[in-house]
């Protein structure tokens, strides 16, 4: 995927920053070491991360598996002094348009959109309706759409497929998620018109101004922040504005005394790049990604997710580790099929891509129960699973039998000494006491805390214990 020409002269460079999940920051800063080249650097505004790329690589950037939303920075403000007063206050927000530095930016916008009109055609045959406009929250599976399914397509999540999946690839919705519970107001200037100063041909450019603020040493809100400054990008740019039909997205994060002004890239959001039907809760694939190389799999192992819902977990796996083997099980049949319908528009994808023949996915899904597992003792590498918050499936009573039963059972499939275990659930005292329970068999390594549609989650690390495993447990 040709970037374009930057035009002579030195090469167009570009700070990008990046909405993560909270709490898995690092992995995301990893992610980009590892396949650009380049450093990171850790917002304190949780959930974001900053680095600077050539402009010729937006290809890869949207290929990151481990990052939300992406942004061009035009300039960030460490240490921002806000008048106390209101007026003055938004007075000087509406004077700073005129002083920043756009005009690269705006180029990297412009590539950026040259790249994604490519990509249109693919992008609409499959969007969502009336499930796009949920906002995504919960845990193990994604929440409620179309389930129509047939043995057919069911069996065809036995063909195994390793995919890349390009980003935008659609799913739900253009509603964000927050990680922090700030307010997050959308906003735009006054409507005007005139023609365009990013060099945009004749067309004048739509544009809104987001606003997402945290902090409460801030005179005004975000509603009056966007609207204020939105006005002074209209004024300037004699762009037109437009809450919903917008070219151009302009960001204004403000975060105590920091502000980043920055030029959307990302139309929605790259998590939703797997999944195509979805149940009661949801699993971004982001933050499935996260787990996943937090457990650091290893080709030719064996990684089961037992509670799989849709199957966002091993679909990344499979995406991201082919030469891992991912075994995808849920006790309820309409999960199975969800997830066995995702693996078929997965494997549809692949051969919609220009190849003449696609591979299949390393994946297999079955439904079985998660205390008796159809699988020989100490076979398996690696677990990850979102286990039932106790909220929309299941609840906390039941759970407090439920985590010590299936933490057993995972014990007696992983591999004594070196099978290990990332577990996520919102249920943390109760997965405490299931833990402390059978303290002889897996140890726990590390913690995450993560924000999970507003949620406050925990993803553990678990060491399998070089101790055998007892006989099978029963729900």
């Amino acid at each position: 995927e040709a970037a374009g020409d930057a035009g002579p002269g030195p090469e167009l460079a570009a700070v990008i920053g990046a909405t993560v999940p909270t709490g898995f920051e690092h992995t995301a800063a990893e992610e980009v070491r590892e396949k650009l080249g380049s450093a990171s650097r850790i917002s304190r505004d949780r959930g974001k991360i900053y680095f600077e790329v050539p402009a010729r690589s937006l290809p890869q950037v949207h290929r990151l598996r481990s990052v939300d939303n992406l942004f061009v920075v035009v300039q960030e403000f460490k240490d921002y002094q806000f008048e106390e007063n209101k007026e003055d206050a938004l007075k000087h927000l509406e004077d700073l348009v005129k002083k920043l530095p756009w005009t690269d930016p705006l180029k990297v916008w412009e590539l950026n959109n040259s790249l994604k009109k490519k990509k249109t055609k693919r992008k609409k045959h499959n969007v969502q309706g009336p499930a796009s406009r949920e906002k995504l929250s919960g845990a193990g599976e994604e929440g409620g759409a179309e389930q129509s399914t047939t043995d057919e397509q069911e069996d065809c999540a036995q063909n195994p497929v390793e995919t890349e999946t390009p980003p935008g690839v659609p799913s739900r919705n253009g509603v964000e998620e927050e990680e922090d519970n700030e307010a997050e107001v959308k906003a735009g200037g006054q409507e005007g018109s005139g023609a365009s100063e990013a060099g945009a041909g004749e067309r004048v450019l739509r544009f809104r101004v987001t606003c997402s603020r945290a902090g409460d040493r801030h005179s005004f809100t975000s509603n009056e922040a966007a609207r204020d400054f939105g006005g002074a990008v209209q004024e300037h740019f004699q762009w037109k504005a437009d809450m919903t039909n917008f070219d151009v997205e302009v960001l204004l994060n403000i975060h105590n005394n920091e502000v980043v002004v920055g030029i959307a890239l990302t139309e929605e959001s790259l998590h939703r790049r797997n999944i195509t039907h979805f149940g009661p809760t949801t699993l971004r694939s982001t933050l499935a990604y996260g787990m996943l190389r937090l457990c650091d799999p290893q080709p030719t192992d064996i990684i089961v997710d037992p509670m799989c819902g849709t199957g966002a977990i091993p679909i990344e796996g499979a995406a991201e580790w082919p030469n891992c083997y991912h075994i995808a099980g849920d006790n309820s049949p309409q999960a199975v099929k969800r997830a066995a319908n995702n693996i078929c528009s997965l494997l549809r994808k692949n051969e919609s891509k220009d190849s003449s023949a696609a591979l299949g996915v390393p994946l297999d899904v079955i439904q079985w129960d998660i205390c008796n597992l159809p699988l020989r003792t100490g076979s398996v590498d690696i677990v990850v699973t979102d286990m039932p918050f106790g909220k929309r499936i299941g609840s906390k009573k039941k759970n407090w039998d439920l985590y010590p039963a299936c933490l057993m059972e995972m014990g007696r499939i992983c591999t004594p000494g070196t099978g290990r275990a990332v577990l996520l659930t919102q249920d943390k005292k109760c997965f405490a006491k299931a833990l402390s329970r059978v303290g002889h068999i897996w140890r726990r390594a590390q913690t995450v805390w993560v924000n999970v549609g507003g949620l406050h989650a925990a993803v553990y690390l678990l060491r399998r214990t070089a101790e055998r495993a007892e006989e099978r447990a029963h729900c």
